[in-house]
């Protein structure tokens, strides 16, 4: 039996659809696995689980290699846009959960689609993280929002290297469940450029939290006002951060539904 399934991104970083209203089809490891992979599923990196609970939509978010997640940025905007166009929601201010929470998402006159992603916080460490690719080191800023993030200033974002091979972040202990980690360069005043490694999938075109993150630590590094947003370029886009006076970030970015299927999972 097929699936029907939509396929969408937000700023390159795609995703799969799929309604489980009846929450009826939780899928295995596996099953995530093999419709993320690239080569023989629909590729993606990551899928989105339409979930309906508690009066509201739920965000079920999965990695590319099966594992959860508590927050996408980038998913929850696709998750959005997947609402409006099936008609299971209207444009405008609406809340869905995720396991991070409850976030508020709104519409912008534009068409991008704003998220409330919560107020970042950082872990109490005796030392810096350090970040190693290589030969070379960087000290870290840790941040959680929910989603774990190693962020790195370097001089070139050719500093990351090849990210299919996952950077080393030390001590292990910091983030037991694995990180995100950043690589990141000024552009301008309030204007960053990134590249992203993220946990459960490898190197992505863009990151939500990720970029969250690094406006967020970017700001405090440059002491700048905690209304001015910020512009984080991502390879497949741009994104905009603003951080709230009561502490909450809010991201804001284009998403799409590039198109619609159904996959027979027995196939895979």
């Amino acid at each position: 039996m097929g699936i029907a399934f939509a396929k969408g991104h937000g700023t390159g970083n795609d995703f799969v659809v799929v309604a489980d209203l009846a929450d009826e089809c939780d899928f295995t490891a596996e099953q995530v696995r093999a419709i993320c992979d690239r080569e023989i599923g629909i590729g993606a990196d990551g899928l989105l689980r339409v979930l309906h609970r508690d009066g509201r939509y739920f965000m079920d978010y999965r990695n590319a290699d099966g594992s959860f997640a508590e927050m996408c940025g980038n998913g929850a905007r696709v998750f959005v846009r997947y609402l409006i166009e099936e008609g299971l929601a209207a444009s405008g201010d609406l809340v869905i959960g995720t396991r991070g929470g409850d976030r508020e998402v709104s519409t912008q006159a534009s068409g991008d689609i704003s998220v409330v992603m919560g107020v970042p916080t950082t872990p109490h460490l005796r030392a810096a993280p350090v970040v190693t690719v290589g030969d070379r080191s960087w000290n870290a800023v840790g941040v959680h929002i929910p989603n774990p993030h190693a962020v790195v200033f370097v001089d070139s974002l050719d500093d990351a290297g090849d990210l299919r091979v996952e950077p080393e972040v030390s001590p292990d202990a910091v983030f037991p469940d694995g990180v995100n980690v950043e690589f990141v360069v000024p552009v301008a005043e309030a204007h960053v450029a990134m590249r992203v490694f993220e946990r459960g999938v490898g190197e992505t075109l863009s990151c939500g939290t990720g970029a969250c993150a690094v406006a967020w630590v970017a700001r405090r590094q440059e002491g700048a006002s905690p209304a001015q947003t910020w512009i984080v370029d991502v390879p497949g886009g741009r994104l905009e951060v603003t951080e709230r006076t009561d502490g909450q970030v809010v991201l804001t970015g284009p998403a799409v539904i590039d198109f619609r299927g159904e996959i027979d999972l027995t196939t895979l």
